[in-house]
């Protein structure tokens, strides 16, 4: 295996270097990017928002306001055809999916029938959805009561139009504020995405996103005083409708539209004249034109409404016709809300209303300091596993350390031409695989120095090193990235970027291992002609340890049943600290703006809001406070009204640095998806090991990593860190360095299985156990050092998330000693338990390995 042919070495370096020239661009400032030759790559990560601040909006289309808005048109189409064929009717009237009338003369229902038949045609569904589609079905429950059900194939095509339609708009409103590469896109059948990074007012964002901003222009019912409208009933044909000034002025409008927005063609934020106030000037097409004339003509004197979501933004009396299609909307704008006033109208209105089910809001400032936080940490880690692996293995370990950073260099650079986005988790997968990149690296240096002690030479040692290596690898790195695979399906946001990296640097890790390694030491045996294996600075791990660890699997057992049910007695009683993305509420950071937070005073103020839940505490520095506030009663809306009265509770005295709502709907989402995360990343492991090995082994290795996940849901209970989308994303990645350490052990004991026919299954099993022992030691010492690097540098942010894994790294490697191992024993796992082929294939050695 350490034979390279001419090509394959022009191959293998021709992969670092594109690795190296496509990663490059992220260590130069942009600004000298563009000074360099076009044939060279200059693409960059793209930085994640929780690292260049912005934000992440979820908006949701209700279905229940397209029904309605439906079985109101249908009415209005009844009530008009009816009339229209002189057919008698009564009891117009209707519910939540149905409208029925009845008809009065039984001679005309089949009359009647006909003239509403066009109400029961199927309609082509053009681009929305594919084919035609009913949108409501007639029934006669009673001769002469005509039922109109409003189908869900109809309800869904109607989503489907306004989806559609309202992604359009909010490009359209999102480009309008000038941000740079805002992501717009569908999200599930009736959701839209939107991240604007680098945004500096989120809340604008906000605001506009969040209106609908139908615009008509309507007369001023004057026969009447309004406040005789109020107290009484309204005329027939009009309605009040309130401003937006501060006290409300009611004003009784007339339900006829002159014209709408949908007439407008050019809305710009201007000044008026004579005021110098900011107002908003706006231009017809000739149609509205035309008809605003004629309405202006034919009504001076009287007042007209300006309405914009059936607020009176402003009822200017028409002094003279208005002829030219144009004119001005004036009010209590400030210069901003003038601008955004235009930019809604410009836009043109939703199609339905856009409720806001998820926000996460970075500020620039927080996303600043998360970068610096994670860079300084991964240095850190780097240093740390770099340094450990010379310490282990001298010139062994510097030829790692080669691939380590080889291995970096690729992952950076497939990121960078995927255009994948790198978020603060992502910085976490790239830290943790270079703790787990070494794994495959020690695995092959540990095989080797087995080889040599048995009497090979080193060329030998290291050609059956690689070999025998070769398949424990592939299986370890396997497992882990089925987990990474399953972590992107089920995640969502920064968690799809963690596992994004974590499954590339698997891959990374699996090539540099077997083809720059092996060809790095190829090298160094040509060249330097080496007559002894090169030693470390010391041995972590003697080469001849004995330790009989089966002789505890009682006591670890017992202790693993006391921890495990423990630990599902506090899930049950205590219960986890969950975060707002599984119970739903609000997490705000801020920062305030003098030397100190004054956490009394935050506490008061916001109390008085009447906000039900909040709580407040001290996060990372003195100047940092951390605000917690419990689901709202009113549903996904009230989350977001809660956020804007603790922003202006506090925003004069503090800075807004991280903002995170997420309503009911989508928290009960993300609790599903996170439980079946972890259930079908077990299952699929199983199925791979159980193909891989025998039943008794995929078996042993499931319940060893159930013990892991439960001690690992003990720990969050015991130690009150919050439990939250990063924490699904812990346990996963936990569970497949568990895995990966099982199978390593696993695929020792398949092996000696093969070996020692007659040897008892104990013995055989501490036999597997020292002999993968030091490879256990030093991969669980180089990733605890880089996340303890991430823990203690990479910020506040991932410190939680890091914590939970180095107590998952742990646990993980106790149960593959303790409880991975034992179970085969219990499973009565014996040398004849492999199949015939490999039975007969195995040959007994004539004297015992030396252990």
């Amino acid at each position: 295996m350490l034979h390279f042919s001419r090509w394959k070495t022009i191959l293998i370096w021709l992969t670092v270097l594109a690795g190296i020239l496509y990663a490059a661009p992220n260590l130069v400032p942009a600004s000298t990017l563009a000074s360099l030759p076009n044939w060279l790559p200059k693409q960059q990560l793209t930085l994640g928002l929780d690292l260049q601040g912005g934000s992440h909006i979820l908006l949701q289309i209700d279905r229940q306001d397209l029904a309605n808005e439906r079985l109101e048109s249908a009415r209005d189409e009844i009530r008009t055809s009816l009339r229209d064929t002189q057919i008698g009717y009564t009891g117009l009237t209707g519910t939540a999916n149905f409208i029925q009338v009845r008809i009065r003369d039984q001679g005309q229902i089949e009359a009647a029938k006909s003239a509403l038949e066009r109400l029961t045609q199927p309609i082509s569904t053009g681009l929305f959805m594919s084919g035609s589609v009913t949108e409501m079905e007639m029934a006669e429950p009673e001769p002469g009561l005509l039922r109109f059900t409003l189908t869900e194939a109809g309800v869904d095509y109607r989503v489907a139009a306004a989806l559609t339609q309202s992604i359009e708009v909010v490009s359209r409103r999102v480009n309008e504020l000038g941000t740079t590469e805002p992501i717009i896109q569908r999200q599930g059948s009736d959701r839209i995405m939107v991240q604007v990074p680098g945004l500096q007012d989120p809340q604008r964002l906000k605001d506009i996103l969040g209106q609908t901003a139908k615009l008509t222009f309507q007369m001023v019912d004057q026969s009447i005083p309004v406040e005789e409208a109020i107290s009484g009933r309204p005329p027939a044909g009009s309605t009040v409708l309130y401003s937006t000034d501060e006290p409300l002025v009611p004003h009784l409008i007339e339900n006829r539209i002159i014209v709408s927005g949908e007439n407008l063609v050019d809305a710009q934020a201007t000044f008026d004249q004579r005021t110098n106030e900011p107002v908003v000037s706006f231009r017809f097409d000739s149609r509205g034109a035309t008809r605003f004339g004629q309405a202006t003509q034919a009504n001076v004197g009287r007042l007209f409404a300006i309405i914009l979501d059936n607020e009176v933004i402003s009822a200017p009396q028409i002094r003279e016709p208005i002829l030219g299609g144009t004119g001005q909307i004036s009010g209590s704008f400030t210069v901003e809300s003038a601008n955004d006033l235009a930019v809604l109208l410009r836009a043109g209105a939703l199609p339905a209303d856009l409720t806001i089910v998820e926000e996460r809001t970075v500020g620039p400032s927080l996303g600043s300091d998360s970068i610096e936080a994670g860079q300084f940490a991964s240095i850190i880690a780097g240093f740390l596993v770099v340094g450990f692996m010379l310490f282990a293995y001298g010139r062994l370990g510097l030829i790692a350390n080669i691939a380590l950073l080889a291995n970096v260099a690729l992952i950076i650079a497939v990121l960078s031409v995927l255009g994948a986005t790198l978020t603060l988790p992502g910085i976490a997968g790239i830290v943790l695989t270079m703790g787990m990149a070494v794994d495959s690296n020690v695995i092959i240096f540990e095989r080797v120095r087995e080889e040599s002690r048995q009497g090979r030479s080193i060329v030998q040692s290291m050609d059956s090193g690689f070999r025998q290596a070769l398949a424990t690898v592939v299986d370890a790195n396997v497992t882990t990235l089925i987990a990474a695979v399953i972590l992107f399906f089920l995640g969502s946001g920064p968690i799809k970027g963690f596992a994004v990296t974590l499954a590339i640097g698997i891959v990374t890790t699996v090539f540099t291992a077997f083809t720059l390694t092996r060809w790095l030491v190829a090298f160094w045996l040509r060249r330097q002609r080496p007559k002894a294996m090169p030693n470390g600075v010391m041995r972590l791990v003697p080469d001849d340890t004995r330790v009989p660890f089966m002789a505890f699997r009682k006591y670890a057992f017992t202790l693993s049943l006391l921890l495990s049910t423990a630990s599902a007695a506090l899930f049950f009683t205590v219960g986890m600290n969950y975060g707002i993305d599984f119970r739903g509420g609000s997490s705000i950071e801020v920062q305030a703006k003098g030397q100190q937070a004054d956490i009394g005073d935050i506490r008061e103020r916001l109390t008085g809001l009447e906000l039900g839940e909040v709580q407040v505490q001290e996060f990372g520095s003195t100047r940092d406070v951390l605000i917690r506030i419990g689901t709202q009663g009113g549903g996904d809306i009230a989350e977001q009204s809660a956020v804007a009265k603790v922003r202006s509770a506090l925003e004069s005295d503090y800075e807004f640095r991280r903002i995170e709502v997420v309503g009911p709907t989508v928290s009960s989402e993300l609790a599903f998806n996170g439980t079946m995360g972890v259930l079908a990343s077990l299952l699929a492991m199983l199925v791979y090991i159980w193909i891989r090995f025998e039943w008794q082994f995929g078996l042993g290795a499931i319940i060893s990593t159930f013990h892991d996940v439960i001690l690992m849901v003990g720990f969050y209970v015991v130690a009150g860190i919050e439990f939250n989308l990063t924490s699904i994303a812990a346990i996963l990645t936990i569970v497949g360095y568990s895995i990966n350490d099982t199978v390593v052990v696993y695929d020792r004991v398949r092996e000696n299985l093969r070996r020692y026919k007659k040897m008892p299954i104990a013995e055989l099993l501490d036999l597997s156990m020292n002999q993968t022992l030091a490879r256990t030691v030093l991969t669980g010492v180089t990733t605890l050092f880089a996340l303890a690097a991430l823990s203690i540098w990479g910020g506040e942010v991932i410190q939680s998330f890091t914590i939970a894994m180095i107590f998952g790294i742990l646990a993980g490697t106790y149960s593959s000693i303790f409880v991975a191992g034992p179970l085969l024993i219990l499973f009565k796992l014996r040398p004849g338990a492999l199949s015939p082929e490999e039975t007969t294939a195995a040959k007994e050695p004539p004297a015992r390995q030396a252990l």
